[in-house]
């Protein structure tokens, strides 16, 4: 009898210098097991790598996978093929009308964000605005808004407006929409889009999880699965930020046509960002030896939002060595930078707080959202190409012998948790410093006479106890 496998894992290969050599830069992430939600469980999944055949799910009810369109309802698939533009240097953008009579916007699609905003007053680096004057349909909440990203960060005002989106869902919908007034590097010079529609889960939203998110609105009101798919064809690309390559956001389910091979699904280990668990790293088929919790300090997420793939300090650090040592150079070419200079730029970059696999890795594959069964899946793009050779690949599964059997910390700070946290201690803080300052400000009560036996030194002084 042979030796039982341990959990299989499945393994991202990602090319590390955009088709000019066979070097990888790879992610191996722990296969998806999807737990039935009631009734019976889920057909058997057989995973052929490479066999150009689709992995089959349970169809039927809002919480199963469609895979083709519905003439009848809400959804056209094919329509959406092609809906966004783009490139991972400015992000992707979809066409959307706003309010009535209807505003046309481009919006920023954004999977490590909860809120729908788009700008509400002029801006120098936005060519439109949405006007709420102008909608007779929009209603304001009066509630006031900030969120900050990685970089940027805007404050507006919640309201509520009916959108469309003329590529692929049919219907008008009723949603939550921030109208953006102030904003801090947040509108870029030069880009096309003029508001962001954030696509994670509500825990994310401002100013609370209470705000409905634009995608759980479309699932309540017009019936579609809980599920998305994003394709963004820029991978080998130069960064232009002219917004020329194209790309796909299928909202409701899986379009077969923009992928090759098997959907690969990894769990999502908590529901506010699209949060996966990386169980080790390899640059030029090297493994680093790092702790796996390295790579997941203090998370790991898919975000189609984030340009670069942005790795802990620890395992950045690393990954620079072993790309030294390789004579791997994981770069990407820029355009727009001088008339006869050829410019590249580092396809990694540090990080403090996540492991983020942002647009740049994401360009490789058709990724799956699926939140009903809280999943992440991948399978090759066919536009990841540069002259006819891919640049990414997808093999496993492999066994997890060699990994830790969890790899992501059991305690999990939020955001929410840290802002609570953060004013009870300035709460806390305040109340010393009032009870200190009232101390000092009441009279004695009685006096002490010095003498020459009384002998203070600053072991019985409060020098050696003052505040640093």
């Amino acid at each position: 009898m042979g030796t039982p496998l341990a959990a299989p894992v499945l393994l991202l290969l990602l090319a590390g210098t955009a088709g000019l050599c066979r070097a990888f830069f790879s992610l191996p992430l722990r296969v998806s097991h999807p737990a039935p939600r009631g009734g019976s469980p889920p057909a058997p999944v057989v995973l052929r790598p490479g066999s150009g055949t689709r992995q089959q799910d349970n169809l039927g009810g809002a919480d199963g996978l469609a895979l083709a369109s519905d003439p009848g309802g809400a959804l056209n698939f094919l329509a959406m093929v092609e809906n966004l533009q783009g490139d991972s240097g400015r992000g992707y953008y979809l066409e959307m009308l706003i309010g009535t009579p209807p505003q046309t916007l481009n919006i920023l699609v954004d999977t490590g964000s909860s809120n729908f905003a788009v700008a509400g007053v002029p801006d120098p680096d936005v060519t439109s605005y949405f006007n709420t004057e102008l909608s007779s349909t929009y209603k304001s909440q009066g509630i006031d808004v900030t969120v900050k990203y990685s970089q940027g960060s805007w404050t507006g005002v919640l309201g509520t407006d009916v959108i469309t989106i003329p590529k692929g869902i049919y219907g008008s919908y009723t949603v939550n929409i921030a109208t953006i007034l102030e904003s801090e590097n947040f509108f870029l010079t030069g880009v096309k889009w003029h508001g962001i529609l954030g696509l994670a889960y509500d825990a994310l939203a401002k100013p609370s999880s209470s705000v409905e998110t634009f995608f759980d609105s479309l699932v309540r009101q017009a019936k579609i699965p809980n599920i998305f798919s994003l394709q963004m064809c820029g991978a080998g690309l130069p960064v232009s930020g002219s917004g020329t390559n194209g790309g796909s956001l299928v909202l409701g389910g899986i379009e077969p046509s923009l992928y090759t091979g098997d959907i690969w699904y990894t769990p999502i280990k908590e529901e506010w960002y699209y949060q996966v668990e990386i169980l080790k790293l390899e640059v030029g088929g090297q493994n680093l030896e790092l702790d796996c919790r390295e790579y997941n300090a203090d998370k790991a997420i898919v975000d189609s939002g984030t340009t670069l793939l942005r790795l802990p300090q620890k395992v950045f650090s690393a990954v620079v060595q072993a790309i030294a040592r390789t004579s791997l150079l994981y770069i990407q070419p820029i355009l727009g930078i001088g008339d006869n200079l050829q410019c590249y730029r580092f396809g990694i970059s540090p990080s403090t707080n996540a492991l983020v696999i942002g647009a740049t890795v994401m360009e490789g594959f058709y990724v799956i959202f699926d939140r009903a069964q809280r999943r992440v899946g991948f399978a090759v793009s066919p536009c990841a190409e540069v002259d006819g050779s891919p640049v990414s690949e997808i093999e496993g599964p492999f066994t997890t012998a060699d990994v830790a059997s969890n790899c992501v910390s059991s305690v999990s700070f939020h955001e929410p948790v840290l802002w609570i946290a953060s004013y009870a201690l300035m709460s806390l803080c305040g109340i010393i410093l009032l009870v200190l300052i009232i101390l000092l400000l009441v009279p004695p009560r009685c006096q002490h006479r010095y003498t020459d036996n009384d002998v203070v030194n600053d072991e019985s002084s409060l020098v050696r106890h003052r505040w640093k």
